[in-house]
């Protein structure tokens, strides 16, 4: 058996094997752990009760967290005349149209949030490679394909996320960062469960949120109790 470190067991202390915590208690464990050198993220993990292979049971949406996600996002917007400048009064950091797709293509990712508008899709449909990978291709579903560029830049900024299921069925997001406050992180939680649960597909049968884990960059993974999700 591998020593375990200092700060694993100092974590050890906190954490119940087995036991299932409320929003509240997962939170408090989660603050009380050792610090580290940087801000930590505060993720959600859900296991969701559908089969994401057939598109009748997929789940995906776009939701904006009341607190926002901690993060300074580095927004691109592909554009085209007026709707540049549109961008970056917005906030956006880069805009431009096919001076920037090319640039994309020589493999810059200097970025963490993509917007275009429809005229220029066809172009951007091109990046798939660069963009899918790190799940940053835009989509009229996400909103990230509009001709309202300031509205989308401005919501990407103050904490509109995307979830979506992996191929296990499997929900990965960032809802805050541990230094904010017990309330901003679980009223954040809250709204993304509420969110999640409103996108559950007509064809899903039995039980829907199989398993939900509150866990930090550097610390432990807790177990959700059921009885924290929304049932309506």
């Amino acid at each position: 058996m591998g020593h375990k470190s200092k700060r694993v067991r100092e974590i050890a202390k906190f954490v119940e094997p087995g036991k299932a915590y409320t929003l509240d208690e997962a939170v408090e464990i989660l603050k009380k752990c050792p610090s580290v050198k940087f801000d930590q993220t505060v993720d959600l993990s859900l296991k969701i009760g559908v089969d994401p292979k057939k598109s009748d049971q997929l789940v995906r949406g776009t939701v904006s967290l009341p607190n926002g996600t901690g993060k300074s996002l580095r927004v691109l917007v592909f554009a085209t005349g007026d709707k540049i400048q549109e961008a970056l009064q917005a906030g956006a950091e880069y805009a431009g149209g096919l001076e920037l797709v090319e640039k994309v293509k020589g493999g810059w990712t200097d970025f963490d949030a993509v917007i275009t508008t429809p005229d220029m899709m066809r172009e951007v449909g091109k990046l798939g490679k660069v963009l899918g990978p790190r799940g940053l291709m835009p989509t009229p579903k996400a909103g990230t394909v509009t001709a309202d560029i300031a509205t989308a830049v401005r919501e990407v900024k103050a904490g509109k996320i995307e979830f979506k299921l992996d191929r296990n069925a499997v929900c990965n997001s960032g809802i805050g960062k541990l230094f904010f406050t017990k309330e901003a992180l679980i009223e954040n939680i809250r709204v993304l469960l509420h969110a999640l649960f409103r996108a559950k597909p007509a064809a899903a049968k039995g039980q829907y949120f199989l398993s939900v884990t509150l866990s930090s960059t550097m610390g432990p993974g807790l177990k959700i109790d059921s009885r924290e999700l929304p049932t309506s």
